[in-house]
């Protein structure tokens, strides 16, 4: 009698926010300034960095030095209409699609692991669609579990301190669409979906010894995953010792230290780069802060990393005043997903993470993670730009 006494004053309060959120009326501020005039500058800087960091592989493959420049700027172009839809649209409304963009996310994931239907390039089979005209679903699946676990955890309310109705729930789902992308293999686009949902269930209230019970669940099938490969240990000791082996699993960072290290405080000077003479590979993707740090030295990494800790803070303050839980969950795990990545692809550049192939938000090359950021970008302003009224 008294556990049913104590849970019915909880689901009642559920119920209450739930029908607040159903009536709750909402105005509207003009976009924060600080938000997207930070995400802005680092969309300014990469594409700077992307044109001098790929001039000389375009140069090499297309002669013509501004080729990746081109289909940035064309990504950069859809991205900015996707954005400006997803910052117009009543992000109240995207609650209801929650399930399906899941179900949509996995049955992309599937299809892009069948051979002759997803294709393969450097060893990855991450691909949808034609060379020219391909995505990435595991780029979609992550915007896909974000307003999947805001709407869930907006429902759960109090019941996320629940292990088998809250916690468990959420997992599942992000491991069923963390498992398909780890297959591709893409270890890093796989990890920053489980880091993501760890943010934004903690943050929703769960309990931390149910996160660190996930957490020791998780880990023996990560050894064994990790363990059963050769060429992930390999990245993993590359990691622990790159010098060790550096014509070979250590390549990548030892390049990356050394571009990073020949720039010094100020750098070498914009488009002065040695390193993406052949010598640093995937330069203009996930490596392009290894050369924006030999060209703009310290100042310029530090520069980089201070506009992702602004944007952070700026996203951060505006899903906390959030006209709901909803919009506050929302808000939240886009930020995680930019800021994470971030600072995940900027720990492989600097050796101090392993090497992942994660792209650095808004700088990479790289058309589907550009857009999906973009959105990401539009829904934190729209989230933002809604108050409630009395």
């Amino acid at each position: 009698m008294l556990g049913s006494a104590s849970v019915a004053p909880r689901a009642r309060g559920r119920e209450r926010e739930r029908g607040r959120e159903r009536t709750l009326r909402i105005a509207l501020r003009p976009p924060d300034a600080l938000l997207l005039g930070a995400a802005a500058f680092l969309v300014a800087i990469g594409l700077v960095m992307v044109f001098s960091a790929s001039s000389v592989t375009a140069y090499a493959s297309y002669h013509d030095n501004a080729f990746y420049l081109k289909r940035q700027l064309a990504y950069l172009g859809a991205g900015i209409v996707f954005g400006y839809l997803a910052y117009r649209i009543d992000y109240r409304k995207l609650r209801a699609l929650a399930p399906g963009t899941v179900i949509l996310a996995v049955v992309l994931l599937v299809l892009t692991l069948i051979p002759h239907v997803g294709f393969a390039t450097g060893g990855a089979r991450r691909w949808l669609g034609f060379h020219a005209l391909s995505f990435q679903p595991s780029e979609f699946a992550k915007l896909a579990l974000v307003l999947f676990l805001a709407a869930k955890l907006a429902q759960l309310g109090e019941g996320v301190l629940s292990l088998s109705k809250g916690v468990a729930p959420a997992f599942f789902v992000t491991f069923l669409l963390a498992v398909p992308i780890f297959l591709e293999p893409d270890m890093g686009t796989a990890s920053l979906l489980i880091f993501t949902a760890f943010a934004m269930i903690f943050v929703a209230g769960a309990r931390f010894e149910h996160l660190v019970m996930v957490t020791l669940a998780l880990l023996p099938a990560v050894a064994v995953a990790v363990g059963s490969s050769a060429y992930k240990r390999a990245r993993v000791f590359a990691f622990l010792n790159p010098w060790k082996d550096a014509q070979n699993t250590g390549f990548h960072i030892v390049q990356s230290l050394l571009a990073l290290g020949s720039g010094g405080v100020i750098g070498l000077g914009l488009g002065a780069s040695r390193q993406k003479y052949f010598y640093l590979p995937e330069a203009h993707t996930d490596f392009i802060f290894a050369v924006l740090g030999e060209e703009l030295g310290l100042l310029g990494g530090l520069v980089v990393i201070a506009l992702f800790v602004l944007f952070a803070v700026r996203a951060i303050t505006l899903a906390q005043k959030a006209p709901d839980r909803f919009g506050m969950m929302l808000a939240l795990g886009c930020t995680f997903l930019i800021v994470i990545q971030a600072f995940i692809n900027i720990g492989v550049v600097t050796g101090s993470w392993p090497v992942t192939g994660v792209p650095l938000p808004f700088i990479s090359f790289g058309g589907t993670s550009l857009v999906v950021s973009l959105v990401a970008v539009g829904l934190i302003a729209n989230v933002g730009r809604c108050r409630a009224l009395p």
